[in-house]
Formats: C-alpha cells, sequence, structure tokens
C-alpha cells in the first residue's frame, strides 16, 4: 500500500508527469514501427531460420535481441538505435584524437551542435552499411521474395529511414523526457522480449524438454545476477571534504563538513551498450561475408555467441570502455580545482594537485573493480548457457542494460521527486509543507 502512494507522487508533478508521459508515448510509436514489416522478406522463413541452432542463425537472434525482435520479424526498425550508438562511440574516440574535432568540442555550444550533426552523417552512413549487410544475407539464405536491385534499394531505403526515424526518438526521449534516449530505446528492446522467453519456458517444461528444477534454477540464477547488479551499483566510497568558515557578501559561514561520493561503477551502464554495440558491426559483415562465401562458413563458427572468442572480446571491450566513459566524465583536475574555489579540502591532502592526483588514484582503482564487475557479469550467463541448454538466449550484456538502465531512470525520478519537496519515490512519499 505504501508503494502505491510512493507511485503515485509521481504524478502529482506536472512536469515530471509530463516527461513520463512522453517517454511512454516515444516507446509506443517505437513498438509501433517495430511491427511493421519491410516488403520482399518471406517473414515465416526468417523466423524459422533463426530458430535453427546454426552459428549464423545464433548471431542473427543475437543482434535481434537488442531490436525488440524487429530485426528476426525485418521491420521498418529492424537496426534499432545501434547505428547510433556505434557512430556516438566512434566520434568520441575521433574527439580524443583528432585535433579538429577535440577544439570543435571546446567551442561550447556551438561546436557541440557540429559535432553532433557529424554524429549524425555517421549514424546514416553505418546504417546504409548496416542495411546492405542484412540485405544480402536474406538473399544468399533465399530468404528474400524477389532478388536484385529491385530487393535491394526499397529495402536499404526504408531500414536506414527506420533507423534515422529511432535515433530521432532517442533524441526526443533525452531532451524533452527522463534519462538518455538511446538507453531507454535499447531498454525497451530487450524487455519487450521477456513474455516471449517466459512463454518459451513454460512451453518446453510442458513438453518435458526442460525439467522444471532446471527452469526454476535458471529463474534464480538472473535473479541472483540481477541482485549482484543492484549491489554493486548501489556501492560507493565517500571521501570526507571540510569547508573553511569564510565570508559571502555580509554573511559569514562556519566551517562545515560533508563528503563526495565516488561510486564503484561511476559511468552506470554506458560501457556495456557501447561494447554490445561495437560488436554489432563486425557480426553484421561476418554475417554478410559468411552467407555470400560458402568457404567461409566458419567464420561465424570461430566467433560464435557465448563462444570463447566472443566473451573474450566483450570482456576486454567492456574493460576499455569502462575506463574510457570514466576519463570522459570525469577531469580530476577540474574537480579539484572547483573545490579549491569554494574553499573545500580533503582532511591530510594540500589543495591542488595533490588534491587532484588522489582523485586519480581513486578513480583508477574504483574504475578498475567497477570494470571487472561489469565484464564479469557480461560473460557469467554466457557460461550458463553454454552448459545448460535453454529454449531461448538472454545475455549478461542484455541483463546489465536492463538492471542498470532501471536503475538510472528511478534515480532520476527520484531526484525529480526530492527536488519538489518530496520525500522520495521508494519512501512512503508525502508533499511537505
Amino acid at each position: 500500500m505504501i508503494l502505491f502512494r510512493s507511485f503515485s507522487n509521481i504524478f502529482k508533478v506536472a512536469e515530471l508527469r509530463k516527461k513520463l508521459f512522453f517517454v511512454i508515448g516515444t516507446l509506443v510509436i517505437y513498438r509501433l514501427g517495430s511491427i511493421i514489416p519491410v516488403l520482399g522478406v518471406n517473414v515465416q522463413a526468417l523466423a524459422e531460420y533463426m530458430k535453427q541452432a546454426t552459428n549464423l542463425g545464433m548471431m542473427f537472434s543475437y543482434l535481434d535481441t537488442f531490436s525488440g525482435s524487429a530485426l528476426g520479424r525485418c521491420t521498418l526498425f529492424a537496426l534499432g538505435i545501434s547505428p547510433y550508438i556505434t557512430a556516438s562511440i566512434m566520434m568520441q574516440l575521433l574527439g580524443m584524437t583528432l585535433p579538429k574535432l577535440e577544439q570543435l568540442l571546446k567551442e561550447g555550444e556551438f561546436g557541440r551542435k557540429i559535432f553532433n550533426q557529424y554524429t549524425r552523417y555517421l549514424t546514416l552512413g553505418l546504417s546504409i552499411v548496416y542495411a546492405t549487410s542484412y540485405a544480402a544475407f536474406l538473399e544468399s539464405q533465399g530468404l528474400a521474395l524477389v532478388g536484385g536491385f529491385g530487393f535491394r534499394i526499397p529495402f536499404i531505403l526504408s531500414l536506414t529511414a527506420g533507423a534515422m526515424f529511432v535515433m530521432w526518438l532517442g533524441e526526443q526521449i533525452s531532451i524533452y523526457g527522463i534519462g538518455n534516449g538511446a538507453s531507454v530505446i535499447i531498454f525497451a528492446g530487450i524487455v519487450a522480449r521477456f513474455p516471449d522467453y517466459v512463454e518459451r519456458m513454460a512451453r518446453d517444461v510442458n513438453a518435458g524438454i526442460t525439467n522444471i528444477f532446471w527452469a526454476l534454477f535458471i529463474l534464480l540464477f538472473f535473479l541472483a545476477v540481477m541482485a549482484c547488479v543492484v549491489y554493486f551499483e548501489k556501492g560507493e566510497r565517500k571521501i570526507p571534504v571540510q569547508y573553511a568558515r569564510r565570508v559571502v557578501g555580509n554573511k559569514i559561514y562556519g566551517a562545515q563538513s560533508t563528503f563526495i561520493p565516488f561510486k564503484i561503477n561511476a559511468v552506470g551502464v554506458m560501457p556495456v551498450i557501447f561494447a554490445s554495440s561495437m560488436l554489432q558491426m563486425p557480426m553484421y559483415i561476418i554475417g554478410m561475408i559468411a552467407s555470400y562465401f560458402p568457404a567461409l562458413k566458419y567464420l561465424p563458427e570461430k566467433f560464435a555467441v557465448g563462444g570463447i572468442l566472443y566473451n573474450v572480446v566483450t570482456f576486454i571491450l567492456i574493460m576499455f570502455f569502462t575506463f574510457f566513459y570514466t576519463a570522459i566524465m570525469f577531469d580530476p583536475n577540474k574537480l579539484a580545482d572547483d573545490m579549491k574555489k569554494s574553499g573545500g579540502f580533503i582532511p591530510g591532502l594540500r589543495p591542488g594537485k595533490k588534491t587532484a592526483d588522489f582523485f586519480n588514484y581513486l578513480l583508477n582503482r574504483l574504475g578498475l573493480m567497477g570494470a571487472l564487475y561489469l565484464a564479469s557479469l557480461a560473460i557469467i550467463p554466457n557460461l550458463l548457457y553454454a552448459m545448460v541448454k535453454m529454449p531461448f538466449y538472454l545475455g549478461g550484456t542484455s541483463l546489465l542494460i536492463v538492471v542498470g538502465v532501471a536503475l538510472e531512470f528511478s534515480s532520476q525520478i527520484e531526484a525529480y521527486l526530492i527536488e519538489h519537496r518530496y520525500e522520495g519515490f521508494l519512501t512512503s512519499g508525502k508533499l511537505k509543507k
């Protein structure tokens, strides 16, 4: 009863209510686009192909997870938000290496606007590459009703337009809604497949294919992984900060103590999203090459989803992007300089360079722990999938994205409620007088 009363607090804040309804409306549009089929594809034969236990079929089933089954049904939004995320990663990497782009990022809002426009252009190019690879795969497997340019050109144009529209939807969520638009869209795509997973498991249990105890074990295993994600996401180290007495205008502010919270995973779920997106591009290309050249059918086998090479690459990418994203989000020198300007200091450390070195030391070690936690939880479900026969594939990256985005979304709602003088979202919130 208390939880329902707390949930009702969301709808008492006009601004938050509008943002929430905007997100819901945008996701409805996204899901509608995910059921509009593209012409010229044998959808039933494609669904049967993806159910097969071939490495190429498993590869496209994995890619289908992030599109909310839109890829498997070959719908207008089959590419989802993946081209935009991959383009964002590539632009951020280039922004740290190319002096021209680095200078552009330092030019404030104007430079950021031009940088984002370059990202959209790159998204368009990647969408064409993805759509071309998918068209080649469908033709090679005999899943296209009509071959040749009469199929390829409309197909590529349809999927590219869909990908650009999904990118626009994600930007609108970031501007007018709650949370990161790209993360919310990926979250919606993964969660949309959960009812199908439950149905498959129940069907296998009823048919005697899967033992009821194995089904319960799988359920408890995934619940345990989710609990670990929540536990580590909430973990933090509090750094004490002391503020000296200072005079501001005609007022004298006394000395006070506070702390800076450094989370174990300070960058959230973005490294996992980046890693999964970076894996998708070579998977599309591998699928296209293997479908065109029968002699190279071993490529999907070498990079099989859940295999040793796949797990190793996933682990390395998550580790890399955790440190990369931490370097983008946190500048130890700026943090120490801001603290010094406000009259704060860490007991036992001199303000300035000593404090910046301490922040750098702390971020490196906490970043290592956060990277190991994210990378380990991402591949553990893959190991279970390799040992236990399951009627569906739910990778560790998908679980991390779902739980991580849900936590970030709820924390932003909590911040809105507290800002409007509520006691919070997860407590018995009442409007304070």
